[in-house]
C-alpha cells in the first residue's frame, strides 16, 4: 500500500458504506478503505496492528452508533494505546448533539461530523477528510 496507506472505517449501514466508497473514489479514487462494522472489529482490526499483521490507517473513520459495541465505547479502549494519536480519528455520525461532541473531543477525537443529507455535502466532507490525510498530524 503506497502512498496512504488506507483509511478504516467503522460503519455498519451498508448504504452508508457505499455512499462513502463512492465519495472516497471521486476525491481520492487511488485510496484503500477498509470497512469494520461495529466496535468489536474496530478493535481486532488494531489487535492486527499490534501483531504486526497490518498497517495504521492513514485516517479513521467512526460512526456512533453501531451494533455490538459503539464507537465511543470502542475508542475509549483504544485511546490510551500509544499509537492512537499518530493518525487523525473523526466521529462520523447522524447526531449533531453538542454534548457528544464535546464527550468525543475530550476523547481525543480530531473532528466530528453530522452525516450529511446529500451527496454534494458528502463530497464536500470527504474532501475535508483528504486535507487531513496530507496533512501532518500535530500530535
Amino acid at each position: 500500500m503506497a502512498g496512504i496507506n488506507y483509511i478504516l472505517i467503522a460503519e455498519d449501514d451498508e448504504d452508508d458504506q457505499f455512499l462513502l466508497s463512492s465519495a472516497f473514489n471521486e476525491v481520492l479514487n487511488d485510496t484503500q478503505l477498509v470497512f469494520v462494522e461495529n466496535g468489536i472489529e474496530l478493535i481486532n482490526h488494531f489487535k492486527k496492528f499490534e501483531e504486526g499483521l497490518v498497517e495504521l490507517p492513514a485516517l479513521m473513520i467512526v460512526d456512533l452508533n453501531m451494533p455490538k459495541k459503539n464507537g465511543k465505547e470502542a475508542i475509549k479502549e483504544l485511546v490510551d494505546k500509544s499509537y492512537f494519536r499518530s493518525f487523525p480519528t473523526i466521529i462520523f455520525s447522524t447526531t449533531g448533539n453538542e454534548m457528544e461532541k464535546s464527550r468525543c473531543k475530550e476523547l481525543g477525537i480530531d473532528d466530528f461530523f453530522v452525516k450529511p443529507s446529500n451527496y454534494n455535502s458528502l463530497l464536500n466532507i470527504v474532501s475535508h477528510f483528504k486535507e487531513m490525510v496530507e496533512a501532518p498530524k500535530e500530535i
